[in-house]
């Protein structure tokens, strides 16, 4: 994103908007942080009530990174959810934005505090030591709505799969060329999806496909591994939940512009080029392809 012009289809949660496509790079940033504080303001004054909670066999694995700052909203999002998690765990990757944060200040259950950034791959092996029938991951700009799990769990009674937050539909052999649902742009019902991102909730069983074979980098693309190996080795599909426009509390992130676009984000931070993060996407996805994975478009190399 930094110093590029936003491409959009006008389709894309926030992109109808005008503001979004008349600023680029650092005035889209800035402006996104001018209004940040008071969005997120009014958004957790109504969600995070006081409520009773039934708890269920879920394990939440939360990731730390370059956004220490949003682990207290988004462990109270989750702590409120009407369905529970047995335990929140808390995966951090090392990095000098985090370096001060008090860890164990923070409500949750089990910490692997790491000096290394195992990036995207290491909360999913922590995953692999969870107790539970489900596990739920989290990216670091994702706050769920109240209703998150149970949306997850009604979804698995009728179309059991990878579910997620925001659901891609790839059109071509190329990352980019995909259609969105899910928080970005809402579906009114269960959709079918290549791969999903941002929110993860699937049954810790299925982690061995993940960790079947080596993924070509471990620098990028495990949401799309995961799906790939999945349905590849284990007829598992993905799926993006109901994310109705007019009930947010079933939705797996409703902070995702607020939070997620920033310096912080891999896909627009300066270290990764905006130009090199999209082609290892690309490169995982062809991979797939070269190996037999059926996506929903039937996409072929």
């Amino acid at each position: 994103m930094l110093g590029c012009k936003i491409i959009t289809n006008n389709l894309n949660g926030c992109t109808h908007e005008g503001w979004f496509s008349s600023l680029t790079g650092h005035e889209l940033i800035n402006f996104v942080d001018s209004k940040r504080s008071e969005v997120i303001a009014k958004i957790a004054d109504c969600i995070f009530e006081e409520q009773a909670n039934r708890q269920e066999d879920i394990v939440v694995i939360l990731n730390c990174y370059r956004r220490p700052q949003n682990l207290e909203m988004q462990i109270e999002a989750i702590r409120n959810q009407t369905i529970a998690p047995k335990e929140i765990w808390l995966w951090i990757n090392y990095h000098e934005d985090n370096k001060n944060l008090n860890a164990h200040s923070l409500k949750v259950d089990k910490i692997f505090n790491n000096n290394f950034n195992w990036k995207f791959y290491g909360r999913f092996a922590a995953a692999l030591l969870a107790d539970s029938e489900y596990v739920a991951i989290y990216d670091d700009d994702t706050i769920p709505g109240e209703n998150w799990h149970k949306n997850c769990l009604d979804t698995m009674k009728t179309t059991p799969g990878i579910l997620g937050s925001a659901g891609v539909i790839l059109d071509s052999q190329r990352y980019v060329e995909h259609e969105r649902c899910g928080w970005p742009i809402s579906n009114k019902n269960t959709t079918e999806v290549d791969l999903v991102g941002h929110a993860w909730f699937f049954k810790r069983e299925w982690l061995k496909y993940l960790w079947q074979e080596k993924p070509p980098t471990w620098d990028n693309g495990e949401d799309i591994q995961f799906s790939f190996m999945a349905k590849t080795h284990g007829n598992i599909p993905t799926y993006c939940p109901p994310h109705p426009p007019d009930d947010r509390s079933l939705h797996g992130s409703i902070l995702g512009n607020e939070l997620g676009i920033d310096d912080k984000a891999t896909s627009t931070n300066s270290a990764v080029s905006h130009g090199q993060f999209f082609s290892e996407r690309d490169m995982c996805v062809q991979e797939g392809l070269k190996r037999g994975w059926q996506t929903v478009k039937k996409v072929k190399l």
